[in-house]
C-alpha cells in the first residue's frame, strides 16, 4: 500500500505559476505510474497528466499541453506537476495517484489540493 500526500496548491492569478508535489510513502516508488486528476466545483474528474516509472514517458490532456510538466524524483518518492500560464478554468481540486499495473487503473489516491486561479 501506499500513502499519498500532495501540496502546493493556493491561489494565484490567471497566468501565473504553481507547481504542486505528491510524496509518496509505502513500496517503491519507481515501480509506480504515476497520474494528476483534478475536480472542479460540479464536474467529473477529469485526467491531467501521467508519467511513467522511470519519467522518461509522459501524457497530457489537451487542456492543458504546453502549460504543465509532469515529472518525477524517483529518489524523493515525489511526482510533481509544474503548471504555467493558468487559467480560471484551471480552478480546481488536484489529485495525484499511483498505478502498479497501468496508467488507466490508478489504486492509490491522494486526498487532493485546491488550486484557485482568479481572474
Amino acid at each position: 500500500q501506499v500513502q499519498l500526500v500532495e501540496s502546493g496548491g493556493g491561489l494565484v492569478q490567471a497566468g501565473g505559476s504553481l507547481r504542486l508535489s505528491c510524496a509518496a510513502s509505502g513500496r517503491t516508488f519507481s515501480s509506480y505510474y504515476m497520474g494528476w486528476f483534478r475536480q472542479a466545483p460540479g464536474k467529473e474528474r477529469e485526467f491531467v497528466a501521467a508519467i511513467s516509472r522511470s519519467g522518461g514517458t509522459t501524457y497530457y490532456a489537451d487542456s492543458i499541453k504546453g502549460r504543465f510538466t509532469i515529472s518525477r524524483d524517483n529518489a524523493k518518492n515525489t511526482v510533481y506537476l509544474q503548471m504555467n500560464s493558468l487559467k480560471p478554468e484551471d480552478t480546481a481540486v488536484y489529485y495525484c495517484a499511483a498505478s502498479t499495473r497501468s496508467y488507466g487503473d490508478y489504486q492509490y489516491w491522494g486526498q487532493g489540493t485546491q488550486v484557485t486561479v482568479s481572474s
